[in-house]
């Protein structure tokens, strides 16, 4: 098994990016928009792996947090959660969150990622809400699902939906209205 990789970046897309490593290159999945935030080609990364075998295909996911790599990794032992479905996942929000949405069987949090329905939910909530606390990271209580009508609407603007809970983060509890929780996040946001 390849449990990370070190190497120069050669080539990088939306969904992956190309590292050399000892005169090969390897193709790595990773979360959705996390190689266009890299440097450029011709920069040194260090990549936690994760190694995805079937019978049809052979391919290579990669994280620079080993908390994320983690996840994922439990992600994938739930039937019907592929590499793909756990990458989206994990391209939502910090593992912290997403554990701790899992820990409280926040299905609602977890219908909120793209491809995720209640179904999938659920099975990831009954499969994992007592292994999460085995993950050698803090899990992050509370209600994640506080602002959901909130993070609905700054997704629909047009912004990630991880960005959109950072700025909810920021905007003081005492505003309970969504329309100026909205209004507040935006100006977290920068608009």
């Amino acid at each position: 098994m390849i449990s990370y990789l070190e190497g120069t970046i050669i080539s990088r897309s939306e969904k992956y990016i190309v590292i050399a490593a000892g005169g090969v290159g390897y193709k790595v999945f990773m979360p959705s928009g996390a190689p266009l935030k890299i440097p450029q080609a011709a920069h040194t990364v260090k990549m936690y792996t994760r190694l995805y075998l079937r019978e049809d295909t052979m391919e290579l996911y990669g994280f620079f947090d080993p908390a994320e790599l983690e996840l994922f990794e439990m992600l994938i032992t739930v039937s019907g959660v592929g590499p793909k479905v756990a990458l989206v996942i994990i391209a939502t929000d910090k593992p912290s969150v997403l554990a701790g949405a899992i820990a409280a069987e926040d299905t609602t949090f977890l219908t909120k990622i793209s491809g995720v329905g209640k179904k999938i939910a659920q099975k990831v909530i009954v499969d994992l809400k007592d292994k999460v606390s085995s993950l050698s990271f803090d899990i992050q209580k509370g209600d994640a699902s506080l602002d959901a009508d909130a993070i609905d609407a700054l997704v629909a603007l047009g912004w990630h939906m991880k960005d959109a809970r950072e700025a909810l983060k920021k905007v003081p509890k005492e505003i309970t209205k969504t329309e100026l929780r909205i209004k507040e996040a935006l100006k977290k946001l920068g608009i």
